[in-house]
């Protein structure tokens, strides 16, 4: 029999912790049903089609059991989530690497990427917390958040180094042009999560916000960089309108950061968390897109291969996530 905790709140962490769990299992419960649902209409469907032949109840159930199998396929991705944190939110980083201005082109490529299949592929919303714009195009790096349910869960299949392989519009001679990207993720956590912050450790620096955001974002020093001094770690925000805001978002972050570091005191625990910190460049990427001269996108982990290349671009990255997820449940 369940009863009333009067004493929930006596600790909001855990209480958030515990009505988060709650609203996870719901929502699981509300999926299963409906999927089930989905069955017994389709069961009646195909008796339905059997006995009368007709060609539109056919395509009906061809379509639904589509729609299911879809649905069932989801579900048993999801399942393969086995990390603390997979169900949170993902904060994503990307850097410009070996290519110069032609690697900076291929981050605002992958930020446009990322941002297409977390839109129309699951319905996630996303918010630019720090930009830095390319000397002459593209960016130099960028980080972003990620909302959703699973949205750490799936984006950890990208953290590494991405190559593109292509003719570059940069160069007049039209040559072929190798060039890289690092992507870093991990997951959103409350502030104050397991992690004591003493503002002594921390420098605070104020800067113009040099991303886009209209006319008001160049006017004021309202960008935060804080530095926590122990770790050496750093974080930046510039996506509000006031200093204040954007140190309370950069100190959510900060929290992220070292939580991840906490996590995984030993470097070769915080290399799985984090990535593998590598040169950013030939011979450690994860994952290769090839424009030229044929088209192809090979993760190097997993062995996958798409041809459609401009449906990769558009976001269609499930199947690559997919493979490496079910690859790490075996392992």
């Amino acid at each position: 029999m369940l009863t009333a905790k009067p004493n929930l709140w006596d600790v909001p962490e855990k209480a958030r912790e515990i009505l988060q769990t709650a609203s996870s299992l719901k929502e699981d419960l509300s999926r299963y049903e409906q999927m089930r649902y989905e069955l017994e209409e389709l069961k009646v469907l195909l008796e339905l089609t059997d006995e009368s032949g007709d060609r539109e109840l056919a395509e009906e159930l061809e379509q639904g059991l589509s729609e299911l199998s879809a649905a069932f396929d989801r579900w048993e991705q999801e399942n393969l989530f086995g990390d603390t944190f997979d169900k949170r939110n993902a904060l994503v980083s990307l850097h410009a690497g070996a290519g110069g201005t032609e690697a900076q082109d291929w981050v605002e490529m992958l930020s446009r990427m990322y941002a297409r299949w977390a839109a129309q592929q699951h319905g996630f919303e996303v918010e630019v917390l720090d930009y830095l714009p390319g000397d002459e195009a593209g960016i130099k790096s960028v980080t972003f958040l990620v909302s959703g349910r699973n949205a750490y869960g799936y984006l950890k299949a990208e953290r590494g180094v991405h190559r593109l392989v292509r003719i570059s519009p940069f160069d007049s001679s039209g040559r072929r042009h190798t060039s890289f990207a690092s992507v870093d993720v991990i997951p959103e956590v409350e502030e104050g999560a397991e992690i004591e912050i003493n503002s002594d450790d921390l420098r605070v620096d104020t800067y113009r916000a040099s991303g886009p955001g209209g006319q008001y974002v160049n006017k004021t020093d309202s960008a935060i960089r804080i530095t926590h001094l122990p770790t050496g770690t750093v974080v930046q925000c510039q996506s509000e309108r006031s200093q204040l805001a954007n140190r309370l978002r950069a100190m959510k972050m900060l929290h992220s950061q070292l939580l991840a570091l906490k996590r995984h005191a030993q470097e070769e625990e915080l290399a799985k968390l984090r990535g593998e910190q590598r040169e950013i460049a030939w011979g450690n990427q994860i994952r290769s897109y090839v424009f030229e001269p044929y088209t192809m996108v090979k993760d190097h982990r997993t062995g996958v291969e798409v041809g459609n290349i401009q449906a990769v671009m558009n976001g269609e990255i499930d199947t690559f996530m997919d493979a490496y997820l079910r690859n790490s449940s075996q392992t």
